[in-house]
């Protein structure tokens, strides 16, 4: 079968389902991903052919796609922060907010010392291994309550050739945490059952809930626990950066605030509430 015959019939089939761009976006992400050519491969030589192999991975990528389950699955990677990461089913795919919460981090942290830090709820490890690449005298821990997250997140740092002790830990049923520190991030749950109309099926339908999604009733129950750990166990001048519900940002910096830290809450590329960061007095 002709790849642009395919092409064809790989539009046709998502017409109704996504955006011509993004399908667009779509069918030459997995062409690359499974025959090696480019777009202009295909510019260049428009009568290549599929190998049954390549046709037979297309069709089963193109099912999962009129499914909604996310592109970064299928592929089984993304990119963060300039790096490689590993993804599948067990954890949250970053997003480039949470790029603007390690940029910010390392805006604030000097690389030349051997800062302690903690990352709780680590997923991929994205935060922490980012954090690694680029705080190479740190000693950086994190944490998840997921064993099959860990292994993707061990996975990660392995690739991207950095050195972070993974430990298993319910951070809500934890206390105390392994010792004190300089820096501690987190991106923990935080969208209420009531934002769920807000959100697209690809994440609602296959993303883990575990790492998204918190009761109505306390939705910042991640956050009260985390902000009492780090008031015991961050280091005088420490400090406590989170990632934030974009609703609860005034009633996320009320928490820290109880516990004398000093805040600041953030605002990302789209304008809204997103992060928060305090400093331990």
């Amino acid at each position: 079968m002709k790849i642009t015959a395919f092409k064809n019939h790989f539009f046709e089939t998502l017409q109704d389902e996504y955006p011509k761009e993004e399908t667009g976006s779509f069918f030459f992400i997995l062409l690359q991903e499974f025959t090696g050519l480019t777009r202009l491969d295909l510019a260049l030589d428009p009568q290549r052919e599929l190998t049954e192999a390549q046709k037979q991975k297309l069709e089963q990528a193109l099912d999962r796609l009129q499914d909604h389950e996310p592109i970064q699955y299928i592929t089984g990677s993304t990119e963060f922060f300039g790096l490689n990461f590993k993804v599948d089913k067990n954890v949250l795919i970053p997003r480039p907010e949470t790029e603007e919460l390690v940029q910010w981090v390392l805006e604030e942290s000097d690389s030349s010392v051997a800062l302690r830090v903690l990352d709780i709820g680590t997923g991929s490890g994205c935060i922490a291994i980012s954090l690694a690449k680029n705080l190479p005298q740190a000693k950086i821990s994190a944490i998840d309550i997921s064993e099959e997250a860990l292994n993707v997140a061990r996975e990660n740092a392995e690739l991207n050739q950095v050195s972070v002790e993974f430990l298993q830990k319910d951070i809500l049923n934890t206390d105390p945490l392994p010792q004190q520190y300089d820096l501690i991030i987190s991106n923990p749950p935080y969208v209420r059952e009531l934002e769920k109309t807000e959100m697209q099926r690809n994440v609602l339908e296959h993303e883990p809930e575990t790492a998204l999604y918190v009761k109505d009733n306390d939705p910042l129950i991640f956050y009260r626990k985390i902000t009492l750990l780090a008031a015991k166990h961050l280091n005088p001048g420490g400090k406590l950066y989170f990632e934030i519900n974009q609703y609860l940002g005034k009633e996320t910096e009320a928490l820290l605030a109880e516990k004398n830290f000093q805040t600041r809450l953030k605002k990302d590329i789209f304008g809204v509430d997103r992060m928060l960061r305090g400093i331990k007095s």
